[in-house]
This record gives structure tokens, C-alpha cells and sequence, in this order.
């Protein structure tokens, strides 16, 4: 039975929380992975881990948030029931955006007991910054279930965070005195706050503004000869080759191939170099007009010499070589370089009139 004696009543948690931290364990481990199937498909990137609160860490939130209360109400209590962070999970994304976005997931396979939005609350304030999230206390809409066996239904908190948001959680928690300390101290806190908020909300921009450019960047490589299609303006198609018009010429000419970003900026990166002013128009017309031959190329060196990866940026560094020998010299290796010459010779040979 409750009452009204702290150390009793420490003692007694103390006592429920090492016989129940095992079950607690397991429990956080099959909400973490249950969590993790719902996410993975909508929001993927985010990062997810567990925790079990520590007996002490619980007691010492106990008494800064509810001891004193309690006492001076004389109304009984069990230290138990005034944790409702005992179970933690944290998902951390990468975007703001899908704080809200994870939140609605998770309400559909969970039972909300409670909701504390902290972005709402320091985003309602015109002077003050700090740690940003939601909160959600749940429980599992059925007690057991596949994969959850262990839980009996027992609650749990849920902290969504951003990779940023929780960065300042940690940092913020190592500030050892915020409050009662001079005022151009404070300031630097709150400038290193705000930094971060903008942080959070530029990359989140800088992610818009790419997938804004790649859908709107115009793709003169579709106008295939005989096309009804007007052609680019001339200030469009003299424009400096980047990574969002690389996509749209190679996406053309490779519908199928998977381009990684870091490998796409790294091969502009690279065309950079050899061909600092090179512009859209005059990459996609090296591709379009060699890649027939560069591709016959390739089968020829399938079939006679069982040659191995020879995928699509092996094919454009060919198509380059081959349009402007001088300039893209370096785009192959000297051995390739020799090899295709070769060939390139060898047909130059066979389809010379007797």
C-alpha cells in the first residue's frame, strides 16, 4: 500500500524496479523493433535506440518534479506511478517536417496517453530557444501481439527528435547553469539555440530547393531529333553543367541505374576539372553523339575479352574521351585509353573502302 513515508516508499521502488527491469528490457527492445518496421517504408533515415531509466536517475525526477507536492498534500503515493519514462524509445530523423509526420504513424498502431509538443512550445515565444521535440506517452493498443509478447501492455515515453534537435539535447544537457548566470553569458546560449533552429530549418530548405531543382531543371536531352519540342532557351542550354542537369541528361540515356548522390557530385566533381566551363549542352552532346558507339564498344569487349564493370560512368567518360580526346584524356586510365584507341582504329580499318 502507498504512504505517505519517502524512504519507505524509495525502498519499495527500489525493490519494483530491479525485479521489473529485466521485463522492461525486453520490452523496450520488441517496442524499438515494432517501431522500426512501421517507419521504415515512410520515413527512412531515421535512427532508433532504447532505454531503461536508472533507478536513481528515476528518484531523483521523482523528488524534483512530485516529492514536494505530494508531501504537502499528505496524500499517499507510490513513486511508480509518477514515471511514465521508465520505458524510453527515441526516433531521430532528419527533417522537421517529419516530427509530425512520425507522430501520425505511431498514432495509428498506439495509444496516446499523453502529447508534449516542444517545438510548439519555444516556437510560441518570441525570445526564447532551446530543446525542441515531441513527447508521447503510449501504450500498445493490444497488450501482446507478434513481437511483443514481453510487453503486457506496459506504457512507454517516445521522444522524436531531429538529428539537430538532438545534437542541442546533448550539448545543451553538459551547459551545467543557464538561468542564474550573468546576462551576456545567457545571450551565448540562446545565440547557440537559435543556430541550431536555423540549422534545422535550413537543411530542411536545402532539401526542398534540390528536389525543387531536379524536378524543374530543363532536360534539352529529351529533344530527340524530329522532336515537336521547342529547344532550350540559349541562356538555359549555356549554362554551366551541374549536378541537377547531369541527372536529368544521364537519367535520359540510363532510365534503370540507381545514381547515388556522393557518386554524382564526385563524377561533376571530376568533369569539372578537365572541363572547367563546361556547359549542359555541350556534355549532353559529347553523350548523345558517341554513346552508340561507346555502347558497341562495350559489347565488343564482353565478348572478346570478358571485360568486367562497365557501367554508366565508365560509358559517359568513354563518350567524353572519344568527343575531345585532348580535354578528357584524363577521363580513362592509360590502359583504357589504349584499348579503345585501338578498337576505334581496328573500325576506322574495316569500314575503309577497297
Amino acid at each position: 500500500m502507498p504512504t505517505f513515508d519517502f524512504e519507505h516508499e524509495r525502498r519499495r521502488f527500489l525493490d519494483f524496479h530491479a525485479q521489473h527491469e529485466a521485463q522492461w528490457c525486453s520490452a523496450a527492445a520488441a517496442y524499438t523493433a515494432q517501431l522500426t518496421d512501421i517507419l521504415a517504408q515512410s520515413v527512412p533515415g531515421c535512427k532508433l535506440e532504447w532505454r531503461v531509466k536508472d533507478a536513481q536517475e528515476s528518484l531523483r525526477k521523482f523528488s524534483r518534479k512530485y516529492r514536494t507536492a505530494l508531501e504537502e498534500s499528505g496524500a499517499p503515493y507510490a513513486i511508480e506511478h509518477y514515471l511514465s519514462d521508465l520505458i524510453g524509445v527515441r526516433v531521430v530523423c532528419l527533417y522537421e517536417d517529419e516530427l509530425e509526420k512520425v507522430a501520425g504513424l505511431v498514432r495509428a498502431h498506439f495509444d496516446v496517453i499523453e502529447m508534449t509538443d516542444k517545438v510548439a512550445a519555444v516556437e510560441s515565444t518570441e525570445a526564447s530557444f532551446g530543446y525542441k521535440g515531441l513527447h508521447l506517452d503510449l501504450r500498445p493498443v493490444q497488450p501482446t501481439g507478434a513481437g511483443l509478447v514481453h510487453t503486457q501492455g506496459l506504457s512507454f515515453e517516445l521522444q522524436i527528435r531531429t538529428v539537430i534537435q538532438d545534437s542541442w539535447a546533448v550539448l545543451d544537457h553538459k551547459i551545467k547553469y543557464k538561468k542564474a548566470i550573468p546576462g551576456p553569458l545567457k545571450r551565448r546560449i540562446n545565440v547557440l539555440a537559435a543556430l541550431f533552429e536555423l540549422a534545422d530549418r535550413e537543411f530542411r530548405q536545402i532539401r526542398d530547393e534540390t528536389e525543387l531543382e531536379l524536378r524543374e531543371a530543363p532536360d534539352e536531352s529529351e529533344l530527340e531529333p524530329g522532336s515537336n519540342a521547342q529547344p532550350a532557351p540559349r541562356d538555359v542550354a549555356n549554362s554551366q553543367l551541374n549536378a541537377f542537369t547531369f541527372l536529368k541528361i544521364a537519367t535520359h540515356f540510363f532510365k534503370d541505374f540507381p545514381f547515388e548522390p556522393h557518386k554524382v557530385d564526385g563524377f561533376v566533381e571530376d568533369i569539372h576539372g578537365w572541363a572547367p566551363k563546361i556547359t549542359r549542352s555541350r556534355f549532353n552532346h559529347l553523350v548523345r553523339s558517341h554513346i552508340g558507339t561507346v555502347k558497341r564498344y562495350r559489347q565488343w569487349l564482353e565478348e572478346h575479352e570478358g571485360a568486367g564493370s562497365f557501367n554508366p560512368y565508365t560509358v559517359m567518360r568513354h563518350c567524353l574521351y572519344l568527343g575531345d580526346r585532348e580535354t578528357f584524356g584524363p577521363a580513362l586510365r592509360k590502359m583504357a585509353r589504349t584499348r579503345f584507341d585501338g578498337w576505334i582504329q581496328g573500325q576506322l580499318v574495316r569500314e575503309k573502302p577497297v
